[in-house]
C-alpha cells in the first residue's frame, strides 16, 4: 500500500514577503540611496544657472552653458595633468609592488618577517601625519634637483609611489603565494633566470591583482586633493580635484554648475574603466586571502 503524498501548500503573499520579498525591497532602497547623489550632480551639471537654488527640482532645465563656461577655464589642462600623473603612478605602483611582493613570496632572507611587519605597522598611521615632512623634504630637494621639488608632477608621483608601496606589497604578497612554486622550479630547470620568471611567468599569472592595484591607484590619484594642493602651487600644474575646488571655494561666489559638469566629466572615465575591468576585481581581491 503506497502512501498518498499531499501537494505542497502554496505560501501566502505575506510568507513570501517575509522569506524573500523584504530582501528585494531592501535592495531597491539601497540602490536608490546610492544613485540619488549621482542623479542630483548630473541634474546640476546640465542646469541653466550655476547656483544650488531650485536644486530639488531635478532636470527642470537642460543646457550646455556650464560646459561652455568650463571650456573657458584651464579644465582640460588639469585633465591632461591628472591623466599623466595617474598613469605614471599606476604603472610605477604596480611594478614596485609586484617586485617587492615577488621577493617576499619567493625568497627567504634575514629580516624578511620583520620587514613585512614594519610595512604593516607603517600603514597604520594616517598619511596626514607626513604632510609637513613631505613639504619640507620637497622644498629642500627642489633646491638641489628642481624637477623633484615643489610644484613638480614628478615630485608628486614620487610621493605617491612611496606611500603606496606598503599596502600594495601586502595585497600582492597574498596573491603571489597562491602561484605554485613548482612553476618557478620548472622554469629554472629550463634555464630561466629570476628576472625571466618574474616578467614572463609571474606577472602573467597574477594579472588580476595587478589590474586591481592599478585601478585602485588611478582612482586614488584622480580623487586625491590634499597632496596635490600642497605640492602643486601654480594653476597650470593643478590636477582636476584641485582645479574644480576653486569653483566652489568661495562662499558668495561659488559656481556649482561648472563644478558639477567638471565632476561628471572627471568621473566618467573612471566608471567606464571600472566596468571594463570588473571581471578581474573580485578574483584579484579574494584570491589573495585563500593562502597567506
Amino acid at each position: 500500500m503506497t502512501a498518498l503524498s499531499r501537494p505542497a501548500a502554496t505560501p501566502s503573499p505575506m510568507h513570501r514577503f517575509r522569506d524573500v520579498g523584504w530582501r528585494h525591497v531592501f535592495a531597491v532602497l539601497v540602490c536608490l540611496y546610492a544613485i540619488f547623489p549621482i542623479v542630483v550632480i548630473v541634474s546640476a551639471a546640465f542646469r541653466d544657472s550655476g547656483t544650488l537654488v531650485g536644486s530639488n527640482r531635478l532636470f527642470e532645465s537642460v543646457s550646455l552653458n556650464n560646459l561652455a563656461d568650463l571650456n573657458s577655464t584651464m579644465f582640460w589642462t588639469w585633465v591632461r595633468n591628472t591623466i599623466g600623473i595617474a598613469v605614471v603612478t599606476a604603472i610605477g605602483t604596480v611594478l614596485l609592488g609586484a617586485a617587492a611582493a615577488y621577493a617576499f613570496s619567493r625568497f627567504r632572507f634575514r629580516g624578511r618577517r620583520g620587514t613585512l611587519i614594519s610595512l604593516l605597522i607603517i600603514q597604520m598611521f594616517p598619511q596626514i601625519l607626513a604632510f609637513v615632512a613631505l613639504f619640507l623634504l620637497l622644498t629642500a630637494l627642489g633646491k638641489v634637483v628642481p624637477i623633484l621639488g615643489l610644484n613638480s608632477h614628478l615630485g608628486l608621483v614620487m610621493v605617491y609611489l612611496g606611500g603606496a608601496l606598503g599596502v600594495n606589497t601586502f595585497l600582492m604578497y597574498g596573491f603571489f603565494n597562491t602561484v605554485p612554486r613548482e612553476i618557478d622550479e620548472a622554469a629554472k630547470i629550463d634555464g630561466a633566470t629570476h628576472a625571466q620568471i618574474f616578467w614572463a611567468l609571474i606577472l602573467r599569472l597574477t594579472a588580476p591583482i595587478l589590474v586591481v592595484v592599478g585601478l585602485l591607484s588611478i582612482i586614488g590619484t584622480v580623487s586625491d586633493f590634499v597632496l596635490p594642493k600642497v605640492i602643486l602651487q601654480s594653476q597650470e600644474k593643478w590636477t582636476i580635484a584641485v582645479g574644480l575646488f576653486q569653483f566652489v571655494s568661495e562662499t558668495n561666489n561659488s559656481n556649482w554648475g561648472v563644478f558639477a559638469i567638471g565632476s561628471v566629466i572627471a568621473a566618467t572615465p573612471i566608471v567606464i574603466l571600472f566596468l571594463f575591468l570588473q571581471r578581474y576585481i573580485v578574483s584579484g581581491l579574494t584570491a589573495g586571502a585563500v593562502k597567506g
